[in-house]
């Protein structure tokens, strides 16, 4: 594991209007390792994320990747440092094919017209460095694929671009049992590739079984960061609905709706 964070964020405040849906939040996403964010409904994940990918700007607080401060004031921005997010709807068209779809908006060219073998090249290549097995053809259209391969295209596509974080919001949401496998152990393969992978997860058994810290957030407030093997179910369980579990997060209940300051403990700091 790696001791530098890849992206670090610090104090970080987002609010909409009158109501703060982040505050002073801290976090931190490694090479090489997968960094589960966790939380409620409400608890401000979603925000995060969109901060983070340039969508949302933040109202205070500071961004440092690859060791230097830097601004992510749109997606460009965050695309250009290596950031993608895939998201739960997956952005596929259904009447392009895998190609098409992994090039949308992005295609090679040349001259006047579409390099479509290098395109092909560049997305079989890319498929297979991420030992890739269950996709039959490149040209299927991805309305003729299962659930677990959509997800499997999104996830390569998101990597196409020499990407250096990935963010992937419930990638295993609605899929069976099989595919879930599959798509955790291609979770895996690309920490183990040395990317920085944030995955976003309400199941609690794919965030033990994949990833390497665990960052649980409560309403709006990072109440605790933690190597995986240092947390057990159901304190990642209890941390989730009540901000605190033992001497890891919140120091005492939030009072009236008021969120209280993260207690100082070595377990809810920045393992």
């Amino acid at each position: 594991m790696s001791a530098t964070p890849l992206l670090e964020l610090r104090g970080i405040d987002k609010s909409f209007g009158p109501v703060q849906v982040l505050r002073d939040v801290a976090f931190a996403a490694y090479p090489g390792e997968v960094t589960a964010l966790v939380g409620d409904n409400g608890a401000g994940k979603s925000t995060l994320v969109k901060c983070i990918s340039g969508i949302h700007p933040t109202d205070a607080g500071q961004f440092v990747f690859d060791g230097r401060p830097v601004s992510i004031n749109n997606p460009r921005d965050a695309s250009g440092l290596g950031i993608e997010v895939v998201y739960q709807d997956l952005a596929l068209c259904d009447n392009l094919d895998i190609v098409q779809n992994m090039f949308l908006g992005r295609e090679k060219r040349s001259g006047i017209i579409l390099d479509e073998p290098t395109m092909e090249q560049m997305a079989a290549e890319t498929l297979a460095g991420l030992s890739v097995r269950t996709v039959k053809s490149l040209r299927q259209h991805v309305s003729s694929l299962s659930g677990g391969q959509r997800q499997t295209v999104a996830i390569a596509k998101a990597v196409l671009w020499n990407s250096k974080l990935v963010i992937l919001d419930e990638p295993t949401a609605a899929l069976g049992v099989a595919q879930t496998a599959q798509v955790l152990e291609l979770v895996r393969r690309l920490a183990d590739n040395g990317l920085a992978v944030v995955l976003i997860s309400h199941n609690m058994n794919d965030v033990f079984a994949v990833s390497d810290r665990i960052a649980a957030l409560y309403l709006g407030q990072m109440v605790a960061q933690v190597k995986t093997t240092d947390i057990t179910h159901a304190q990642v369980v209890e941390l989730i609905t009540a901000g605190r579990t033992g001497g890891i997060g919140l120091a005492t209940e939030p009072a009236n709706g008021d969120n209280d300051t993260p207690a100082d403990s070595t377990a809810g700091g920045l393992a």
